[in-house]
């Protein structure tokens, strides 16, 4: 049986997701198993998922994915390189995984294969140098820097946000695992359109947010059950927790160099509207996305030094009985310890404890992200999602 890597956030998953897993399905004449490697209840936009990671982790069960896994949210929430480092860290790790699939506008392999060669060669990181510099964004200079050595065809591909992805997945991949990519199909990111039935996520949790069930309900793969995660509700917990910070303590969040901690304190100090804030705050320097991922951090307490340079264990959130087959063959190839329930995690290291701690937090600070808030303590009452 060969076994298929899939990183995601599936917030929500939709028929676009299911499709990608199909088609992935479809490329191999024999049986495979599908392992997502999943955001947990943040994600890389700054802000909360739209439901808790269990609820997601039944919806991806239940359209195609056969085992679960969750990356944690100090990766979830990071730039693409860093989401990417963390989720196929993880895959790596369980040592099962025979080959990764990622979706992509443009579908071409070796295109994104050379981009990510060219990455991480040492003749980009001096033109990456040459081209930093004022008022112009990383993202910026690195695709200067990529057009200076391929050429500015093959460097525009990193404009689209699942090719730039896929390149830094590929980066990342150890050499025994294989790649695949499949042409998204449907609305394009953050779209306002349904897109011939693939519609974009970030439309699906609009209309969940305003209550528009009946309009989600045919691109689910489950009925929507529950509330909508938001940020409204945690807006003023979010300003309050800015007001009181000193520059000393916002310098030691992730990425908040470049006097962006500074620009982000005095922005707080002028609005109490989240909106408001990331406007007030983002610059040609500082991208929307990494405003908001600072304020983020600041909300969660999220400190620099709280991101190992890998992840030290693999927490399991939902698995069928493929996935369970899967589970036990990752009982003699995993490099390091898999948690299926919660009260594994004592056994653990004192790295892997620190990490669960961390996420405990950010999981009761999530619970508030409802218009009915949740208990805190999830982590340790909450067991991974069975479909057998």
């Amino acid at each position: 049986m060969k076994t298929i890597g899939i990183v995601a956030e599936y917030n929500p998953f939709h028929t676009g997701h299911a499709w990608h897993i199909q088609e992935t399905r479809r490329l191999f004449c024999e049986e495979t198993a599908v392992v997502a490697v999943m955001s947990g209840n943040w994600v890389q936009r700054g802000e909360c998922a739209i439901t808790d990671k269990w609820t997601r982790a039944e919806m991806a069960l239940s359209g195609g994915a056969d085992l679960v896994l969750e990356l944690p949210t100090v990766w979830a929430t990071t730039s693409a390189e860093g989401f990417a480092r963390g989720a196929v860290s993880l895959l790596a790790a369980t040592g099962v995984v025979d080959v990764l699939s990622f979706g992509s506008e443009c579908g071409d392999l070796p295109a994104l294969r050379a981009l990510a060669k060219c990455l991480n060669s040492p003749d980009f990181s001096q033109v990456l140098r040459r081209e930093l510099g004022p008022k112009k964004t990383f993202a910026q200079c690195r695709r200067q820097a990529a057009a200076h050595l391929l050429g500015e065809e093959t460097a525009a591909l990193l404009d689209l946000p699942n090719n730039n992805l896929g390149v830094e997945y590929l980066r990342f991949l150890p050499p025994d695992i294989k790649a695949v990519t499949i042409p998204r199909r449907g609305a394009g990111h953050d779209s306002p359109s349904e897109g011939d039935g693939f519609p974009s996520a970030s439309l699906l949790r609009q209309k969940l947010r305003v209550g528009d069930v009946t309009g989600v309900f045919p691109f689910l793969p489950l009925p929507w059950k529950g509330e909508a995660a938001d940020m409204k509700h945690l807006e003023r917990a979010l300003i309050a927790r800015l007001r009181s910070m000193t520059l000393a303590e916002t310098e030691t969040l992730p990425d908040s160099g470049d006097g962006l901690a500074a620009r982000l304190l005095f922005a707080a100090r002028q609005t109490a509207n989240l909106e408001e804030l990331y406007t007030l705050t983002k610059t040609r320097t500082y991208t929307h996305a990494r405003v908001r991922r600072l304020a983020l951090y600041a909300l969660l307490g999220l400190r620099e030094q709280d991101r190992p340079a890998a992840p030290p264990y693999i927490r399991v959130l939902g698995f069928n009985r493929r996935g369970r087959d899967v589970l036990r063959k990752m009982n003699g190839t995993a490099m390091i310890p898999f948690s299926v329930k919660p009260a594994h995690i004592p056994r653990f290291s004192p790295e892997t404890q620190a990490l669960f701690t961390l996420e405990e937090r950010f999981t009761d600070l999530y619970s508030l992200c409802f218009p009915t808030p949740r208990p805190g303590g999830l982590e340790w009452t909450t067991n991974p999602i069975v479909k057998l």
